[in-house]
């Protein structure tokens, strides 16, 4: 599935709007931005396979693991990657939910949660939707 970088920029503003507003009011310094694929820095550093993918990738501090000393230092950042989201989405609403899945995703890494945890509450919320 193609799309434009224009068309992504929207549908990522659009998942972010959709976050619950007390996830928004505590991500102060977060970046979010989006590239067309992982770096080969990032494959190497996540020690990714040649088959594996990666739909978005948080860096920085989470807020559970901030001390008194943090300050001044630069944004966390979450990068959404346009081409691995596109190429499994199979329509544009599978692609919206696919963004809004990623991107909570790794605004719960901020919030300190590991894969573990964010894999419990994606079953969880499934089973609540019926799936």
């Amino acid at each position: 599935m193609h799309i434009t970088d224009q068309e992504f920029e929207k549908i990522i503003a659009d998942a972010m709007d959709a976050l619950p507003e007390r996830f928004g009011e505590r991500m102060n310094n977060v970046a979010v931005v989006y590239a067309d694929d992982p770096t080969p820095e990032q494959r190497k550093k996540l020690q990714l396979r040649g088959y594996q993918t990666l739909f978005g990738l948080y860096e920085g501090i989470p807020l559970t693991q901030r001390g008194i000393a943090y300050n001044m230092v630069l944004p966390d950042k979450i990068t959404l990657f346009k081409n691995p989201i596109a190429a499994v989405s199979h329509d544009m609403a599978s692609l919206r939910d696919q963004v809004k899945h990623t991107l909570w995703h790794e605004v719960a890494h901020h919030f300190g949660l590991d894969h573990e945890r964010i894999h419990e509450l994606d079953e969880k919320r499934e089973r609540q939707n019926g799936h």
